[in-house]
């Protein structure tokens, strides 16, 4: 008896989750999201040196009444250079002519994070200044997100960077739901005639509605999670934001990742032969960022674009 009740109170979860979220349908923005977990906890955002070495904290307002958090990782070269320097500084150092990676995380928590983190150290010993946000809504930034809102902060930070950068070659970083922001942001580039220098995707999928039903709990009336999701603007269309690409690219994925399938990694890379030349790599990743270092090194080397003087983006050393 005990037995039957479990599982008849199971069931009804399972059958009662995708009509809750039908019904109220900001509940499942939040869920996409989860901003609202700021973790990890007690960490001091505006105090980045508590975690990363010459890294500065400052704030970017994307519009009206939002203002994100950001912090800038100087290339570990650099490290000594760094001590007690100002914002005026960091930002000069851009114009030196090492590479920008635009980090661009995935949902839940902060950019200080244990693996977001790690990440942004090890571009930084690659030699990349390196630019982590949290979009609005997360961490220490004001607003609440959207799917336009998360485009406008990663736009807005882009065209900072690039009104700093001088020739560098700046490259956008999108992991998860990032990846979505990504390829906005490189869609409205690309109607403008302007291209991104290059783009990494680490665990793209073809639509967030594609991770939302793939989740066991979705697997009764996935419809109705669609519903919810277009009423509620939240689309991110990687899939047909790709028909617009003009950069690079590179496609990171691990084979054993659950939220977001392999498969839907091979999804999103663009047909060769739709392209003049070769410049799409996809790299399938055992375990996650087991092989990283290696791939972004080959693939900015093989992507650096000449610039005035056949003088090149970055040196490779």
């Amino acid at each position: 008896m005990r037995m039957r009740r479990a599982v008849s109170a199971l069931l009804s979860v399972y059958v009662s989750v995708p009509v809750i979220l039908y019904l109220f349908p900001w509940i499942l923005g939040q869920l996409i999201y989860a901003h609202l977990v700021r973790f990890p906890f007690f960490v001091d955002l505006s105090q980045p040196e508590d975690l990363l070495n010459h890294t500065h904290n400052f704030y970017l307002d994307t519009e009206e009444g939002v203002s994100v958090g950001v912090w800038h990782t100087l290339p570990a070269g650099q490290w000594e250079e760094a001590a007690e320097k100002s914002a005026e500084w960091y930002q000069r150092t851009l114009g030196h002519g090492q590479p920008v990676i635009i980090y661009l995380h995935g949902n839940l928590g902060t950019r200080a994070i244990n693996h977001r983190v790690q990440l942004v150290k090890i571009l930084s010993a690659a030699g990349y200044h390196v630019f982590s946000l949290d979009y609005r809504g997360f961490g220490d930034s004001s607003g609440e997100p959207s799917e336009a809102g998360l485009t406008r902060d990663a736009v807005s930070l882009y065209h900072w960077v690039k009104s700093h950068s001088g020739v560098s070659l700046v490259c956008l970083w999108g992991h998860s739901l990032g990846t979505g922001s990504v390829h906005l942001l490189q869609a409205k580039l690309s109607s403008s005639r302007s291209a991104v220098d290059a783009l990494i995707l680490e665990a793209p999928y073809t639509r967030i509605g594609d991770v939302v039903v793939n989740h066991p709990l979705s697997k009764v009336r996935p419809s109705l999670l669609w519903n919810a999701l277009e009423r509620n603007n939240i689309v991110f269309a990687n899939d047909e934001n790709l028909k617009t690409l003009s950069s690079p690219l590179l496609i990171l994925h691990a084979e054993d990742d659950y939220m977001v399938p392999h498969h839907m990694g091979l999804k999103v890379q663009p047909p060769q032969s739709a392209l003049p030349t070769p410049f799409s790599w996809w790299m399938s990743l055992p375990r996650c960022r087991s092989t990283i270092s290696f791939s972004l090194c080959s693939f900015m080397k093989s992507h650096s674009r000449p610039r005035e003087n056949d003088t090149p983006a970055f040196r490779w050393r």
